[in-house]
């Protein structure tokens, strides 16, 4: 039947989910597309019906009425296989608050391997609420409001529901009234309960007693290990149970929770399932010891014994410390020996941050499989980008993840024949940047899928969603590009050596090409970011020469003008002396005046002459003064005789032009001194 357009395809997709089982909205979605959003249809696609189709009565009153019209008389008879098991179990209060099955849910959905007719019911969805130390787990009817939750919140936290807000829905804040189907949310969501208005230590109800006062508390267990000799300092909220705190050892010590025996639990904590707060432990702090049962073997009696101190560590949660299905441990046949090897986890659960849990899945991969493996990125997911994309152009690499997961029936070939493989180790090393992690459990897949969806994209983790356990391992080969990331292959645990290498040979030729570009570009724009540096430089050169070229100008100018002003001042101060000494000279006598007269005749070194009349008894310094006077100074000029020639302004200036024998007439010139 196809989908009329004025159909509800919400609807459609949750009763098409509430009908195969399938959680994975986008994957559902992409099946009803491949069948134009035909219900039926995209529903045989899924499950193998009897006889092909559903019975016509169905087909018809649903072309009629579509998927919410009256169903009570419709009747759909399959063939399927068995449905999955519920994965999450409701608290008490959840279960109590759980309403019965909406009249309007889907008009079949086959459950059972039977033919029998398949009434209408409504999806039910898995909260995992978060509040301060405690986690609650509620389960409810897809046609439940929020203000349901709230309710059974209240009951369980002690907290108004006027003083508590809900986080974590990917849509934004939603309003108490919003039913949860118009959400679009997946089987299994993580909420968590905000009370900025309690205070933290602050009871939450006046009736608390004093054991609800401590399970907000944490608790320092100090556990001693015997064999290892090795103490553990752990912190434990008091609402974690004991059987929980066995496991976590168990991770720590490698010895499973039912070979444990342990010393310094108080006679109250008998039952495993108690919490912390319950069990009689002293608080803050308290010392237990643990170890490995020294016999293998046990007696009836102490058989007994144990099973019932550890019945209920047994029976919740240590199904995979038991025995394979068919009697042989999966190590076995994979030359791993003794079946203890796959007792310690991959990675723990609540590992603090992303190094630590990493160096954990080095060990123990390590200790599985041995020391051929590839080298594994200790660090975050982030960090490994980093390494991996980041860099420059010529070291960049590709990034393989490697998704591992106990559960799989193909782990122990796939790490033992591929991952430890010498040409695989030796070809991850040089190529990739290789990061893993453990999806076994779900914590750490949720952990996972939300390290992808930050650094990725939704696109990887929806990737990594669409794949089911056995076909884990997965080896995801990501190439970092310009805009985003991108996923260049994934590879499944089922494939060879040979099949292996070539799609890690196929990924490399992808990256390679992508790289030379990257290579190209990274040089060109080196290039030019060397010829602007040199511009610059040269420019930055030229500036520093035209400052010091206009400096140096600016220092000869200012030297030039003090030159011209001492030049100035000295032919200042030699005109002030030239005017003193003539006005000093006393005046020329007549030759008619009867004293003795000596006529001196004086070349100048431009070839003038200078003539003037003196009395035979005047002083030779009169001379040299007159000689001064014409701007010749005797400490720059020298007057000399022609013949003999004679140095007069070596004489004692003090005798007489008749001593110095310049009487009557004397020719004399002056010449500059050296």
């Amino acid at each position: 039947m196809a989908s009329d357009s004025n159909m509800d395809r919400e609807m459609i997709l949750a009763d098409f989910q509430a009908c195969t089982g399938i959680d994975n909205i986008a994957e559902a979605i992409t099946l009803l597309e491949l069948n134009n959003w035909d219900l039926v249809a995209a529903i045989n696609g899924v499950i193998p019906q009897e006889n092909g189709i559903l019975q016509s009565n169905f087909s018809s009153e649903a072309s009629q009425t579509g998927p919410y019209g009256p169903h009570s008389q419709s009747e759909a008879t399959a063939h399927t296989p068995s449905a999955p098991p519920s994965s999450a179990s409701a608290s008490a209060s959840a279960s109590s608050s759980s309403s019965p099955p909406s009249s309007s849910s889907p008009a079949f959905c086959p459950v059972q391997p039977s033919r029998h007719i398949v009434e209408r019911q409504s999806r039910m969805l898995n909260f995992r609420v978060e509040y301060r130390q405690r986690s609650i787990e509620v389960v409810l009817e897809e046609a439940s409001t929020v203000g349901d939750i709230k309710t059974i919140l209240e009951t369980e936290l002690q907290v108004p529901i006027s003083k508590m807000q809900l986080k974590g829905w990917k849509s934004g804040d939603v309003s108490d009234s919003t039913v949860l189907r118009s959400l679009h949310l997946p089987k299994n969501n993580s909420l968590y309960v905000l009370t900025p208005d309690i205070a933290p230590l602050a009871s939450t109800s006046q009736s608390s007693s004093a054991q609800q006062g401590l399970s907000n508390q944490n608790y320092l267990l100090v556990i001693s290990h015997r064999e290892a000799q090795r103490d553990y300092s752990l912190n434990f909220p008091a609402s974690k149970t004991i059987q929980e705190v066995k496991r976590n050892i168990s991770d720590l010590t490698n010895i499973p929770v039912r070979h444990q025996q342990w010393d310094g639990w108080p006679a109250s904590a008998s039952d495993d399932s108690i919490t912390l707060a319950a069990s009689g432990i002293s608080y803050p702090c308290h010392h237990l010891t643990v170890c490995r049962r020294s016999s293998p073997t046990l007696t009836v009696d102490q058989t007994d014994e144990c099973t019932d101190v550890h019945m209920v560590s047994d029976s919740e949660g240590d199904d995979f410390e038991d025995a394979p299905e068919f009697g042989v441990d999966e190590s076995e046949i994979f030359g791993m020996g003794s079946s203890s090897c796959r007792k310690s986890p991959m990675m723990p659960e609540n590992s603090e941050n992303e190094g630590d849990a990493l160096l954990h899945f080095t060990a123990e991969f390590s200790r599985r499989y041995g020391d051929c493996h590839p080298v594994f990125y200790i660090g975050s997911l982030e960090a490994a980008s980093q390494e991996a994309f980041y860099g420059k152009a010529r070291d960049r690499k590709l990034l393989a993840i490697y998704l591992h997961n106990d559960e799989s029936v193909l782990s122990n070939v796939f790490c033992s024949q591929m991952m430890c493989a010498d040409s695989i180790v030796s070809y991850l090393s040089q190529n990739f940047i290789t990061w893993a992690w453990d999806v076994t459990k779900e914590a750490n897949k949720a952990r996972l899928l939300t390290m992808c969806t930050r650094h990725f994209g939704s696109v990887v983790a929806q990737t990594i969603r669409t794949y089911k356990t056995d076909q884990f391992p997965l080896l995801l080969i990501v190439m970092g590009k310009r805009t985003s990331n991108e996923v260049l292959n994934v590879i499944q645990g089922n494939t060879t050596v040979d099949e292996l290498m070539m799609r890690l040979m196929g990924a490399m030729e992808i990256f390679s090409a992508q790289q030379q570009e990257d290579i190209k570009d990274e040089d060109e724009r080196e290039a030019r970011e060397l010829v602007k540096r040199e511009q610059d430089e040269a420019y930055r050169l030229s500036l520093e020469a035209d400052r010091k070229k206009r400096e140096a100008q600016e220092r000869e100018e200012a030297e030039q003008v003090r030159q011209e002003r001492i030049k100035k001042e000295q032919e200042e101060e030699r005109e002030a002396i030239r005017l003193s000494l003539e006005q000093a000279l006393p005046p020329e006598p007549k030759e008619e005046g009867g004293e003795p007269i000596s006529k001196l005749r004086i070349r100048t070194p431009s070839g003038e002459f200078l003539e003037r009349l003196f009395l035979g008894s005047c002083k030779l310094q009169v001379l040299f003064d007159f000689v001064a006077s014409k701007g010749y100074p005797s400490d720059e000029f020298k007057l000399l005789t022609t013949f003999p020639r004679k140095n007069i302004t070596q004489l004692d200036p003090a005798w007489s032009l008749v001593e110095a024998k310049l009487f009557p007439q004397e020719t004399l010139f002056l010449e500059a001194k050296e």
